[in-house]
């Protein structure tokens, strides 16, 4: 018998209805819990994830080494752009963590609390021609 049945990455952040606000846009969300001290929300797809007040709470500073990554979120999407102009429509900033030359197949980018997290194009499912 599974023990565990789901879990649900927690983002510590200074202001938690603000930062939901963020991604119940994002991920076409609601909000499913909501306290003094935490605010969880669930995205269309089921996905889940929870901010919890933290006063004290230090942005990351990935990818500097000082306070670096403290958790990450990785989103799949099947359009990298239209992802980005919603992002930053959003609020969220786009982290340049590589040389911008040529195709990539993922973007970084921070949250309004200076989280972090990936957005990666969907695999085609299509089987390879040739």
């Amino acid at each position: 018998m599974t023990l565990v049945k789901a879990g649900v990455v927690v983002l510590d952040c200074a202001e938690p209805e603000k930062l939901a606000a963020f991604y119940e846009e994002l991920l076409d969300g609601e909000q499913t819990v909501a306290s003094a001290n935490l605010v969880q929300i669930r995205g269309a797809d089921g996905f889940r994830i929870a901010f919890r007040r933290d006063v004290n709470a230090t942005p990351p500073s990935w990818p500097r080494p000082e306070n670096s990554l403290q958790a990450h979120v990785e989103f799949m999407v099947d359009d990298l752009d239209a992802a980005e102009r919603r992002i930053v429509s959003l609020g969220g900033r786009p982290i340049e963590t590589r040389d911008a030359v040529g195709p990539h197949e993922e973007r970084g980018y921070s949250d309004p609390s200076g989280h972090s997290f990936t957005v990666r194009l969907n695999p085609p499912t299509a089987p390879k021609q040739g």
